[in-house]
Formats: C-alpha cells, structure tokens, sequence
C-alpha cells in the first residue's frame, strides 16, 4: 500500500460527503424513525440533543468523533484500493472508482454486517444501513477516482 498515492483533499471530500449523505439517510424525515424502531429502541426517536445517545453509556461527543473517524478510515482505503484497482486497467475515473466502490461494499461491507445482523435478527435494519453505506462507498469511489 502507498499512502503517498492517497489524494488527501480527496479524503476530505469523501468524509464530507459521507457526513452529507448519513445526515440525509438517516434524517427525521427520512430512515431514522425506521432504524429507530428496527433496531429495537423503544420510545421517540432521539437525534441526540442530549448529552448522550439513549441506552448508551458513550457521549455524543464520542459517537460523532468515532463517525468521523470511519469515515476518515473508509476514505484513506478507498483512495488505495481505488488507485490500486485503476493502475489494473490505466488509471482510475470516476466510473472505475464509483465501481470499485460497489464491489468494495458488496464484497465485504454488506456480507460481514449482515451476519452480526442475522445473529441479531435485525434484518430490516441491516436494509436501513447497508443503503447508507452503499451509497457512501460509490460516492467514495467516485469522488476519489474523478480526483485521482
């Protein structure tokens, strides 16, 4: 892995846009009700206003540090594996990228969740967030093969 291919202003255009696109999927207005309950949380929805998440010991502080966090993560290994995938077929691009992205996703992101969710018997919720995930890994894809 060369880290010194990673395009950094790419990595930050892909946390952004994770940012984006789960604050949308998982809006009020949109999955986050649906979540809510398919993950068993009982009782309104809360976004978080408080100083903590419902049922969870961590502060919001902790779980929006950790979000960005993977996000950061996903995005310094999208750019290696969409660079090193684009160097098997002369360079990346924003399809080759946003494809490479998808595979990523269907290939390892989707199957390992969905055991923890199947153990879990939260199906539905695994549909919730493997939508938002998908959606984050072409994005990711894309982004840093347009800019690669």
């Amino acid at each position: 892995m060369d880290f010194s291919a990673v395009n950094w202003l790419a990595v930050l255009f892909c946390v952004l846009a994770s940012m984006v696109i789960g604050g949308v999927w998982f809006g009020p207005k949109t999955f986050f009700p649906a979540w809510w309950k398919a993950v068993g949380k009982a009782g309104e929805p809360s976004m978080g206003g408080d100083a903590s998440a419902p049922g969870s010991s961590l502060g919001m502080g902790v779980v929006w540090g950790g979000i960005v966090l993977a996000a950061f993560v996903q995005a310094v290994f999208m750019s290696l594996m969409v660079n090193a995938m684009g160097s098997m077929t002369g360079g990346a691009t924003l399809g080759s990228g946003a494809l490479a992205g998808f595979l990523l996703w269907l290939g390892f992101v989707a199957p390992s969740s969905l055991t923890n969710k199947l153990f879990a018997d939260r199906i539905k919720a695994w549909v919730l967030e493997q939508g938002n995930h998908l959606i984050n890994f072409v994005v990711m894809g894309a982004i840093v093969g347009a800019m690669s």
